[in-house]
This record gives structure tokens, C-alpha cells and sequence, in this order.
């Protein structure tokens, strides 16, 4: 199974951006979470980990998002993080035998993240998974 970007959409509400993203993944859930929820394989494709308490209501600092909180955390499934001025959702879903889809939003105010960005990101994760990590 080769992975895709299948969906990447924009929404403005007053002064909240909101990106939603289908990524469908070569890995199955359980091998695609730690991309999502350790420093060192979140830092590896989409931004530095300064700080990240692997849990509910823990501290998470991700250098070119912000600093927040974990607000949900159901292993293998959910991770989201409440930065200033925005929030971050992975949320994992089976796909298949062997694969995995990844639903994801971010909400945020500002100019700063574009559909752009998180699409190279994406990219990035891709490339990680497919080279058999």
C-alpha cells in the first residue's frame, strides 16, 4: 500500500483558520502513533519538540506551533494539542488490512500555517513510512 494526500481543506471563521487534512497511510495504526506522539518521531517530519508529556492535560511545546496542553490522548487513536491560539488534532482511524487514515485539524488564528505547510509535513511523514520506518 502506497500512501496519499487526499484531502486537504481551508476554512476561515472570522479570525480562526481551520485546515482539515485525509492522509491515508501505509502503516497500521499501532506503527504510525509514535509518528504522532513522541519528541523524536514528531520532531523527525513535522517540527521540534521542546516538550511533550505523553498524556492528558500534559505539557506540549512544539517549536514553530506553540506551547499548550495535551487535551485528548487515547493511545493508538487520538492525540490533540491546545497550543496558544490554536489546536492541533491527529486522529487515527483503521484503513484496510494494513494501513491506516489519519484524520487531522488545526484550528489557529493568524497568518502563520498554511494548507502548504502542513501538506510538506505530510509529505515528509509519507516518505518516513514508506522507507519502512
Amino acid at each position: 500500500m502506497t500512501g496519499s494526500i487526499e484531502q486537504g481543506i481551508s476554512q476561515t471563521h472570522g479570525h480562526t483558520h481551520i485546515l482539515h487534512f485525509l492522509v491515508r497511510l501505509p502503516r497500521p495504526m499501532e506503527a504510525v502513533w509514535p509518528w504522532l506522539s513522541t519528541p523524536e518521531r514528531l520532531t523527525s517530519w513535522c517540527t521540534p519538540v521542546d516538550t511533550l508529556e505523553p498524556h492528558l492535560g500534559g505539557a506540549v511545546a512544539l517549536r514553530d506551533l506553540g506551547s499548550g496542553r495535551i487535551t485528548a490522548w487515547d493511545v493508538d487513536r487520538v492525540a490533540e494539542y491546545t497550543v496558544e491560539g490554536g489546536r492541533i488534532r491527529f486522529h487515527l482511524e483503521r484503513d484496510g488490512d494494513d494501513g491506516a487514515a489519519l484524520r487531522f485539524t488545526h484550528e489557529f488564528q493568524g497568518e502563520a500555517e498554511t494548507e502548504r505547510r502542513w501538506r510538506a509535513r505530510f509529505e515528509r511523514l509519507l516518505e518516513v513510512l514508506e522507507g519502512g520506518a
